[in-house]
């Protein structure tokens, strides 16, 4: 009783944060983009314009939920839902410290794979159900994306499992105490950070929601709260993205200090990893749908499984010389 209690607790705390957190990486996105734009972003609601995101969410629950005429009412609806729910999840399996976790799994790395992978499902039901066209082409993008980026993003951490011979996520973290993988896997962190850009759906892979082409993509016919669950969908998924790769890559928890610090020192690295993707957002042109997928299929790839058989001999040759 007292562990349900507990995971339903941290369970809570995490949709609280969520909320709250995509609050501020909407006001943080908007300051990072004006300050390269040389803007100077939201200034007038409360200071330095932090509450202008909470009237937005303010608007937006206070818009009417309607459905258009000829789409499918119980997907329309659900379609939300699912392309939120699998990133919160996520949380579940992310280490802030080594007792500080909501269920150390012994196969984390899997699941917080399977979680994050399978949103776009959300994002097809979306534009299927919508009955419009430009939703449709949206939806069926986001699918070709979501399922090409997968591969090298799993075969860009496949080196950091080798190495350790765990899927658990604290263990990954323990291995770090002396190195960071980003060091010894620089290739690997290079090509996740990339595919993650694309799972996301982040600038210059937003391919599925190209309102140059598409109006609004997959979320063309969804407004208000719907809408808001897709965009809080988008940012916490760039949240567990970043937070997957401070843990597989930079090190997790460890930093200077005592052991008490570790959640700071997370929670610092994944800002500088966001920090960075919106950076990349607001630099960058969006690529077409053909050189998206060509990025993926011939540089990602490849390089992904080359640096799968070079850790590998690397692992070989350092115990036969063990």
């Amino acid at each position: 009783m007292t562990e349900i209690l507990r995971i339903v607790l941290l369970g809570t705390i995490a949709i609280l944060f969520v909320s709250v957190n995509a609050l501020f990486l909407v006001w943080m996105e908007r300051k990072v983009s004006a300050r390269i734009q040389l803007r100077r972003g939201p200034l007038h609601v409360g200071p330095m314009g932090l509450l202008q995101t909470v009237a937005d969410a303010l608007k937006l629950l206070s818009k009417e939920l309607v459905h258009p005429s000829q789409s499918d009412k119980f997907g329309y609806a659900l379609a939300p839902m699912l392309a939120f729910a699998p990133i919160l999840s996520a949380f579940i399996i992310i280490p802030l410290s080594k007792n500080f976790i909501i269920q150390d799994l012994n196969v984390g790395y899997l699941l917080v794979f399977s979680l994050t992978n399978i949103s776009f499902i959300g994002i097809f039901i979306a534009g299927w159900s919508s009955n419009n066209k430009y939703a449709l082409l949206g939806s069926m993008r986001a699918v070709a994306q979501n399922i090409s980026y997968e591969i090298p993003l799993i075969l860009s951490t496949m080196g950091i499992v080798m190495g350790t011979g765990t899927l658990q996520m604290t263990r990954i973290v323990e291995a770090q105490d002396k190195i960071w993988f980003v060091l010894t896997q620089p290739i690997a962190f290079i090509i996740f950070f990339c595919a993650s850009l694309a799972e996301a759906n982040r600038a210059p892979f937003d391919i599925p929601e190209a309102e140059s082409e598409l109006v609004a993509g997959f979320h063309t016919e969804y407004s208000g709260m719907r809408f808001a669950l897709f965009f809080l969908g988008e940012y916490t998924a760039i949240f567990i993205s970043s937070a997957i790769a401070a843990t597989l890559f930079l090190g997790g928890w460890q930093g200077p200090g005592p052991e008490a610090l570790g959640p700071v020192w997370l929670v610092l690295k994944i800002y500088f990893l966001v920090f960075t993707i919106m950076w990349v957002r607001w630099s960058f042109p969006r690529l077409r749908s053909d050189q998206l997928m060509s990025f993926c299929w011939k540089i990602l790839i490849p390089f992904a499984l080359a640096n799968v058989l070079v850790t590998a001999l690397m692992l070989t040759i350092q115990k036969m010389l063990a």
